[in-house]
């Protein structure tokens, strides 16, 4: 089953898909999400076209465990998504993803300036990533 990683941020979403058999995560594209609506129209197409299994996002937790606001804004749009798309979604512990995302590119001598929608993706591949490697256990 192939499943799809969302890295939900304030101005972008990052996307990571899974291959069939849910080994692998690879960064996929980022999308602005300006318009929600419109983001969850893309997203149900995204899902029906690649047929997509399952969905993990990302869910925005404070280093101490405890949800903040970002996590109340993931929550509702998992629960929108959820509805919309017809597939489960599973919410996701995303802490430090992106800081990950933003270290690896660094390392492979990404310049900051340029990392700005790769990061989204990346971060959404890492917690995917994770996500399958827990399913493994």
């Amino acid at each position: 089953m192939r499943r799809l990683g969302i890295d939900h941020g304030e101005k972008r979403v990052g996307l990571a898909l899974s291959d069939e058999t849910g080994t692998f995560a690879h960064p996929f594209e980022t999308w602005d999400r300006k318009d929600p609506e419109a983001l969850l129209a893309r997203l149900v197409e995204l899902v029906r076209r690649e047929s997509i299994g399952e969905i993990v996002v990302g869910l925005p937790l404070h280093l101490d465990g405890r949800e903040g606001a970002s996590s109340r804004r993931a929550r509702k749009f998992a629960e929108k998504l959820e509805a919309l798309a017809g597939v489960a979604v599973i919410l996701w512990d995303e802490r430090l993803s992106s800081a990950a995302a933003e270290r690896s590119l660094r390392d492979a001598g990404v310049k900051a300036k340029d990392q700005k929608g790769l990061v989204d993706r990346v971060a959404a591949a890492l917690l995917l990533s994770s996500y399958l490697d827990s399913r493994r256990d």
